[in-house]
């Protein structure tokens, strides 16, 4: 049975929730600085500097957005509430089942909108760019790395995000060796940054004759896809360039035609390829793209002053240390050991279900409380 008093209690006592979720999102200053920049749009030659005016429509469409969604979240709320009293008043019962919807679809929304605030860093609101490298162990590991690949592919999906592959790389007999693609939408970067790290597995090898249990592990990289207006200083002597043939997961993935290319900036290290592009010049713009975006990144965590201060030997993958292990027998858990987050439902994580892990990354980062990753049993 449904007590709408319940709900209407519950609903009631989130009013003062969603007015503090107003200011957190500056939800007036958004609307005063709406307001000028529609004036700008008016002004007479707006329109001759197309990249200029480019960046004023997308930053008007983004405030929109975010005023439009609070306003909705406010609106559903006294709906619902609006609802529940006429319901009451008129002894009805018949919308119990759409009241206990929007009330959930409300609790939903307040909480999806109160983990936006969280992303206050100078990126998040960014595409972002991932590359998965499957770690020593042969086929199983980069079974392991194929897995993972399918896994955030599930999550883009289930938030309206678009996905382009850049990069493929087959393993040797199953899986991948490596891939490279980028996660476009609003607040990519934000959400996805928590993924950054070594992932290990635990499971019985389907490609162990014996049945035996192997671990694996597998490194994704995050980077922030960065306006073409952000400097980054690299000199041209400090790039080597390579030019091979496409290769990899074929058919829609990789045009065959195409001439891939792979960069390496002699001073860190740091090897980007891309081979998905029609040409290949448009393959070298995205690998200068990664490149800018990979030292950035690494400039940004190690606390650097310039690009400069990146040393090769701060970019080894350290196997030893994983964010977040996944077991797959002789027991079914995915826990994170920096927050302790974890769940027994493996299935629905390998499917996409992601959220719980980077809501709780984003509050423990936001109290200061994240702890980091190192060793974990299983």
């Amino acid at each position: 049975m449904i007590l709408l008093d319940d709900i209407r209690n519950e609903l009631v006592n989130a009013r003062p929730d969603v007015e503090e979720l107003g200011s957190a999102l500056q939800i007036e200053r958004c609307e005063h600085e709406l307001r000028d920049m529609k004036m700008q749009m008016e002004y007479d030659g707006f329109w001759d500097y197309h990249e200029k005016a480019q960046k004023v429509t997308q930053k008007c469409n983004a405030l929109e957005r975010k005023i439009e969604n609070y306003k909705k979240l406010c609106q559903l709320l006294e709906d619902t509430i609006d609802m529940i009293d006429l319901c009451q008043e008129e002894g009805d019962d018949s919308n119990n089942e759409e009241i206990l919807a929007d009330a959930e679809k409300f609790k939903e929304t307040l909480a999806s909108e109160k983990l936006k605030t969280l992303l206050t860093g100078e990126y998040d609101n960014s595409n972002a760019i991932l590359t998965l490298h499957a770690g020593a162990g042969g086929t199983e590991a980069q079974d392991w790395a194929q897995m993972l690949y399918r896994m955030y592919n599930k999550y883009a999906d289930a938030h309206g995000f678009k996905v382009d592959l850049l990069d493929w790389l087959d393993g040797d007999e199953a899986g991948i060796k490596s891939a490279s693609f980028i996660v476009q939408g609003e607040n990519a970067y934000g959400f996805l940054k928590s993924e950054a790290g070594v992932h290990r597995l635990v499971r019985v090898s389907p490609f162990d004759a014996q049945g035996r249990r192997h671990t694996s592990f597998a490194a994704l990289e995050v980077m922030p896809e960065l306006a073409d207006d952000v400097e980054v200083e690299i000199r041209p002597e400090d790039i080597e360039m390579q030019v091979y043939r496409s290769s990899g997961a074929g058919g829609q993935h990789i045009n065959k035609t195409s001439s891939a290319v792979r960069l390496k900036h002699l001073p860190t290290g740091i090897v980007v390829s891309c081979q998905t592009q029609r040409s290949q010049f448009q393959n070298k713009d995205y690998c200068m793209k990664m490149l800018r975006a990979k030292l950035v990144e690494i400039k940004e965590r190690e606390h650097l002053e310039k690009i400069s201060d990146i040393k090769g030997d701060q970019l080894k993958i350290e196997w030893g240390s994983q964010i977040r292990s996944y077991v797959f027998m002789p027991y079914t858990l995915v826990k994170d050991v920096r927050t302790g987050c974890e769940t027994g439902n493996v299935q629905a994580v390998m499917d996409g279900g992601l959220d719980d892990f980077i809501n709780a990354y984003l509050k423990a980062l936001s109290q200061g409380t994240l702890g980091s990753a190192s060793a974990a049993e299983g």
